[in-house]
This record gives structure tokens, C-alpha cells and sequence, in this order.
């Protein structure tokens, strides 16, 4: 616990969000700025949660943050489904944040069981 950068869930998380920040900054998504709001805002929910939930000193408080990291990678891979049907992203881009939004949920729901048999 109190080491977040070291953990490759968020290391992974802070990647993607830095991914879906250069690729909402071009093209359709850099003028629809609802969409591309919630979007940012999901993805960096996501390493923002973990870290706090590192660092909040309770297995308890970290399991919810945990929670609520998981609960914005569905919400981003939600937004990403949408922004591919209406034409904003690809279907490569699209298939790159699906696979590393199930990829972090799935790391988180194996910290999750670590930390809340601690």
C-alpha cells in the first residue's frame, strides 16, 4: 500500500488515459465537447481511483475505490462504443481500448480479492 506508481494496473490505467487524451485531441472528437469530456474524464477516473484507493490506508476504503476505478473503465469502454458507431474513432482504436479497459478491470477485480482478505 502508498505505492501506486509501482502498481502495473495503474500503470496501465495512466497509459490508456494518456492514449484516449492524444486521441480525443484531433478529428471529430476534438470539437464534440460533451463527448469528449466524458471520455477524458472516464479514463483518468480510472489510474485516479487506484491511486487514491492506494493510498486512502485501508484495505477497506481501497477495495471501494477499486470499485469505482472498475465502474469508469466500463463507462469508458461504453463512451467507445458509441464514439466507433458514429464514426469518431476506428475500429482498431476502439478494439485497443476495449482490450485494455477489460484488461484493467480484470487486474483490479484480482486486487480487489487481495485487498479485501487483508
Amino acid at each position: 500500500m502508498g505505492n501506486f506508481e509501482e502498481l502495473k494496473v495503474w500503470q496501465r490505467a495512466k497509459a490508456l488515459a494518456v492514449y484516449v487524451y492524444r486521441l480525443t485531441s484531433t478529428g471529430k472528437f476534438s470539437k464534440d465537447y460533451g463527448l469528449r469530456d466524458q471520455i477524458r474524464r472516464a479514463s483518468i477516473s480510472i489510474p485516479s481511483n487506484i491511486a487514491d484507493g492506494d493510498e486512502s490506508g485501508s484495505n477497506k476504503q481501497a477495495v471501494k475505490f477499486f470499485y469505482v476505478a472498475k465502474g469508469s473503465a466500463a463507462e469508458l469502454l461504453t463512451q467507445t462504443i458509441i464514439a466507433r458507431e458514429i464514426g469518431y474513432i476506428t475500429e482498431d482504436e476502439n478494439s485497443f481500448i476495449s482490450e485494455e479497459c477489460k484488461g484493467i478491470s480484470a487486474m483490479l477485480t484480482k486486487l480487489i480479492k487481495v485487498r479485501a482478505k487483508i
